[in-house]
């Protein structure tokens, strides 16, 4: 069994560069800025093996080429979107073994059209999942390139994996993304408790992440918009009773957008 430790490294207001050690080296996701990333790997004296980067957007790549020219590092991204050369791209299906682990790539649009995710089945006895901006702890990302249907079906994908999976979302969003799902269901018990949680760690200035997809699958309100209680609300409140479930998820982001 692979010995591991994972840390999310704080950049800019609120995103976290998740980085993963076995040994002497590490790998590191989405790193927006890499002077925390420096910082991280000098204080621990470890080699970069890997960078993993799930989408396009500047706080997730903007220290990539410093990255790579300061450690030689491997970079991975998506097939489809703009990146910062040279790197190996990935598509669904495809695979990445760094650190002797094996990470399965999904690909997973909606809040932008490449984007992608990384799954390992198993580290340390449990699987892993960097998922980006997609999935959020009581949330998910907006949705800049993909459509409603695309973003339902890669939630759908997520959600499907196993409950012990952690769940490794790039920003620190969850509190916000709490208020906003006790509005939606505000008798949830389960949601009421995790709200409760996730308000003590950051009083104490501690991450909300990793989470869990179990507890996602209790709390998100975006992977619970089936749930008779959120299809009924949301049909309220677009005042059509026939909205099929894409429309109930569309009507649930935009009320979230504006929340």
């Amino acid at each position: 069994m692979t010995t591991s430790t994972l840390h999310p490294i704080p950049a800019f207001n609120d995103n976290y560069i998740w980085a993963l050690q076995v040994g002497t080296q590490a790998l590191v996701v989405d790193p927006g800025e890499a002077s925390g990333v420096l910082d991280y790997l000098r204080t621990r004296g470890l080699t970069l093996a890997a960078i993993l980067i799930t989408h396009h957007h500047a706080d997730h790549t903007g220290g990539v080429a410093e990255l790579r020219a300061a450690t030689g590092a491997a970079v991975y991204g998506p097939v489809a979107e703009p990146m910062p050369e040279p790197l190996t791209r990935l598509d669904e299906g495809d695979q990445v073994e760094v650190l002797g682990l094996r990470f399965e790539v999904m690909h997973v649009p909606g809040h932008t059209a490449g984007h992608i995710a990384y799954h390992c089945a198993d580290i340390d006895g449990a699987p892993l999942l960097f998922c980006g901006d997609t999935l959020f702890s009581g949330g998910c990302g907006r949705l800049f390139e993909g459509t409603p249907a695309q973003m339902l079906d890669s939630l759908d994908r997520l959600a499907a994996l196993p409950a012990q999976t952690r769940v490794c979302c790039t920003h620190e969003y969850t509190l916000s993304n709490l208020r906003f799902a006790l509005a939606v269901e505000p008798d949830n018990a389960d949601l009421a408790s995790y709200a409760a949680h996730c308000t003590a760690l950051r009083q104490r200035n501690l991450p909300t992440l990793p989470s869990s997809m179990g507890q996602e699958r209790l709390i998100n309100p975006f992977l619970r918009s089936r749930q008779p209680g959120i299809t009924a609300a949301m049909r309220q409140r677009a005042a059509n009773a026939a909205l099929d479930e894409t429309g109930v998820f569309a009507t649930l982001r935009e009320w979230k957008n504006t929340f």
